[in-house]
């Protein structure tokens, strides 16, 4: 596995409830399984107002910069907005000097690639690299913009978030693309062809190439869930799975369904924001019910209908991402990263 970030509860985590959900689904009548009793009737909440404009704003006037500083800032408001714009902007300047007149794309994605990957005066002889001690990305703030640009250590969330936002800034046809638990850029070459660049390592790589290594189904491909170039209002959408992790760690689960609503209404494939809008209903389930009775059968007949649409949503966001190709990492792929970490340190 190329890179890892923090997913939502894998189905098999479902399992307080299994013996006895039949006799809770009897009780609690037939809701529908898309009537979500966290949040129903609720007017939106104010504090994600910054991603409802930033989703407004007409596609050709995105700024990836923007959008994400803009999430990082939601996560962590130290982040000082206007001092890494200007990073961003003297980084892409100090980039676009080596560019030779008459330069192609292809010639500029090299040049961008390399900017950031070797020492020199374009990037203060500080190169940027992947963080081998934060494999899996369990630190969050390791994946704030202004935390890759202050340590210059990375993973496959910041990594590939900066080569396309800088790649934009330098005129070229670059966007993100998503995998499983994993993001990657996406250029098109001169030729109009679609090249995979995996900022993790500063290479390329085929889609064959991730298929194989991080087990994506062909059913995945087809739906395109997956290696699938994004708009600029789907790769903000891909972003805000930062944020839904921060909320989720802070036990705020209807903030987290929240944003994966927002991102499945600009992208209804964002099959991220569907483990983590189901892996938000079964957090609910255990504060609200796991944390206090031993049993679902202990649960108070008045609680029994919110119960039962928790446990629905639950098994519904997770089936509809099954549905689409996703399939649950396996502990075997997962030891199979780590060696591949642990021999790159080795290495070094």
């Amino acid at each position: 596995m190329v890179a890892a970030g923090v997913y939502g509860e894998s189905p098999v985590k479902r399992s307080f409830r299994a013996l006895l959900v039949t006799l809770l689904l009897c009780l609690v009548g037939t809701a529908q399984a898309r009537t979500s009793s966290a949040g129903a009737g609720h007017h939106p909440d104010p504090e994600l107002a910054p991603l409802r404009l930033l989703l407004q704003e007409p596609e050709s006037k995105i700024d990836l910069a923007i959008a994400k500083l803009t999430i990082d800032r939601m996560i962590d408001p130290m982040v000082d907005y206007k001092a890494t714009l200007k990073e961003l902007h003297e980084l892409a300047n100090g980039i676009k000097v080596r560019f030779p007149n008459g330069s192609s794309n292809d010639a500029k994605l090299e040049l961008l690639v390399t900017s950031l990957a070797l020492p020199g005066a374009w990037n203060g002889d500080r190169p940027f690299s992947y963080d081998l001690n934060d494999p899996f990305g369990k630190n969050l703030r390791n994946k704030l913009l202004s935390t890759y640009l202050a340590t210059r250590k990375g993973n496959c969330v910041s990594m590939p978030e900066l080569l396309v936002i800088l790649g934009q800034k330098l005129g070229l046809d670059i966007t993100l693309a998503e995998a499983p638990e994993h993001l990657l850029a996406k250029y098109r070459n001169d030729r109009g062809v679609w090249v995979n660049i995996e900022a993790t390592s500063f290479g390329t790589k085929s889609d064959a190439g991730y298929q194989h290594d991080l087990d994506i189904s062909p059913k995945a491909l087809a739906n395109g869930i997956y290696l699938r170039p994004l708009s600029k209002r789907e790769s903000i959408a891909a972003m805000m799975d930062t944020l839904m992790e921060f909320y989720k760690a802070q036990g705020q689960q209807e903030r987290t369904i929240a944003v994966a609503d927002l991102a499945l209404q600009t992208d209804p494939k964002d099959v991220e924001a569907m483990l983590q809008k189901g892996s938000a209903y079964f957090h609910l389930i255990k504060q609200r019910y796991m944390a206090k009775y031993p049993s679902p059968a202990l649960i108070p007949a008045s609680q029994r209908q919110d119960y039962g649409n928790l446990s629905r949503q639950n098994d519904y966001w997770f089936a509809q991402a099954e549905a689409l190709g996703w399939t649950q990492p396996t502990p075997a792929q997962d030891a199979q990263y780590l060696q591949t970490v642990q021999r790159a340190k080795s290495g070094q």
